[in-house]
């Protein structure tokens, strides 16, 4: 597989990027900024969590549970070893099986077709926090309402907005590939299925349709909502927040709390040092989870070439 290496690999500052704001540079945040970060990150997970307890006994058991995990964390992994690092970025090599079944496990994320959602990223890594940038926070400045208007607009308005990436631009390689450019336009099938599966089984295991609708609540659309708020948080929170060091162009940062539920792509601030990177979490004790599988893909024989970071990269990627 080939890709645009100026789209996957970090860029020279280009003078013709202008930065969004004067002072996005800065590693420094003041009293309103992280109160106003901090109350967008809490509030919605804090509704989550309050919800579990409250519905455990009457709507959540065992089994939806269950079928919530496996779900989740299939199709996260789809998302973050096929979409993003297979895909976009190239950090290994899979033969035909392994490429389409992580294409297929990418698209039950319900995150919108392989191809435009590869193109998205490309250019996001393109232009990162600069003017071009599909998703960053800093769009509209650092004051506390253009911060919110920022959040807001790269967790989700971005999705919203009239202006598309052209796909032949920066996907080429998706888009001349008869395998991935079918299971792209099919994702509306991708996601009847993601949708469909966790009711059948929980319909099935409990021989009830009571099962299947519990099922379906929390094994499709409790599921789809974290890991999409997840996938989205690495572009707002983890371009706002987080420990920097390594030397990037942008303000991307590492986000503990965030590596077990998005597999190891909150330690962003490496992957926007090193893109191709097959891991992320490069640190002692910096859970990547997408890594480890990656590396049972090598053992086994179904990926090749894979762009482990040495200790000499990582070293030199290191802030004084």
């Amino acid at each position: 597989m080939t890709i645009q290496a100026d789209e996957a690999r970090p860029q020279a500052a280009d003078p013709a990027l202008v930065p969004l704001n004067a002072t996005m540079s800065g590693d420094r945040q003041g009293l309103a900024e992280r109160v106003t970060i901090g109350l967008f990150i809490a509030v919605p997970f804090l509704a989550v969590v309050a919800a579990v307890p409250v519905a455990w006994g009457w709507g959540l058991g065992w089994l939806d549970l269950t079928i919530a995990t496996v779900m989740y964390f299939l199709t996260c992994h789809g998302i973050t070893i096929g979409y993003h690092r297979y895909f976009t970025h190239g950090s290994f090599k899979a033969n035909r099986a392994l490429r389409i079944a992580v294409a297929i496990a990418g698209s039950l994320a319900v995150e919108g077709p392989l191809v435009r959602w590869v193109a998205d990223h490309r250019k996001h890594h393109r232009f990162s926090d600069k003017e071009g940038d599909p998703h960053s926070p800093w769009r509209y400045g650092e004051s506390v309402p253009a911060l919110l208007k920022g959040l807001w607009w790269a967790h989700m308005g971005w999705l919203f907005d009239e202006e598309q990436t052209p796909q032949h631009k920066y996907a080429p390689d998706l888009v001349n590939d008869p395998d991935i450019r079918r299971i792209s336009r099919l994702f509306w099938l991708w996601t009847l299925i993601s949708m469909l599966l966790p009711p059948l089984i929980g319909g099935l295991a409990t021989l009830s349709w009571q099962g299947a609708l519990t099922a379906f609540f929390w094994g499709t659309l409790v599921r789809i909502a974290v890991l999409h708020h997840v996938t989205w948080s690495i572009n707002s929170i983890c371009h706002a927040i987080g420990a920097r060091p390594f030397k990037s162009r942008d303000r991307s940062g590492n986000v503990w709390w965030l590596a077990v539920l998005s597999c190891g792509e909150s330690w962003h601030n490496l992957h926007h040092a090193d893109p191709t990177s097959a891991r992320h979490g490069v640190l002692r004790g910096q859970i990547d989870s997408s890594a480890r599988l990656i590396r049972w893909f090598e053992q086994a024989g179904w990926a090749k070439d894979v762009r482990w970071p040495s200790r000499e990269r990582i070293a030199a990627r290191r802030t004084a």
